[in-house]
């Protein structure tokens, strides 16, 4: 698993959308401004993100983009997942032994970053960020 910038952007996106007021609509401009990233491209990472269903679009004089009903759930896994996909760190050689130790540790340690990363929430995240700023 690689994480690119546009993952680093719709991370950012989804905790910035969780400390605001939940039925504010924010506009791609201001998303795109406070990570100094175009509004293109930033809005087809948001599109990746209203198709996997975590966040909403609203068009209009008031529009923008707000986190979907049940949100609190979303880990940051789901996020890499809706950005990225999912392909392993290491890219195994199928001609050694199924038995081999370097591919079981590589394996063990990729789950062990799967299962950190879908358990961290970005709620827990978010109310971490609300507890610093006050």
């Amino acid at each position: 698993m690689k994480l690119t910038k546009a993952t680093n952007y719709a991370l950012h996106t989804m905790l910035f959308l969780a400390v605001n007021p939940p039925n504010e609509h924010i506009g791609v401009a201001k998303l795109a401004e406070r990570q100094e990233v175009s509004t293109t491209y930033l809005s087809k990472i948001l599109t990746k993100l209203v198709k996997a269903g975590m966040i909403e679009s609203v068009s209009g004089a008031n529009g923008g983009y707000k986190l979907k009903h049940g949100w609190e759930k979303i880990s940051l896994l789901d996020v890499i997942k809706a950005i990225e996909g999912l392909t392993p760190i290491f890219d195994y050689c199928h001609n050694h032994n199924p038995d081999c130790l370097i591919q079981k540790a590589i394996e063990s340690a990729e789950q062990k970053l799967l299962d950190e990363l879908n358990q961290t929430r970005i709620f827990d995240l978010a109310n971490k960020m609300n507890k610093t700023s006050i």
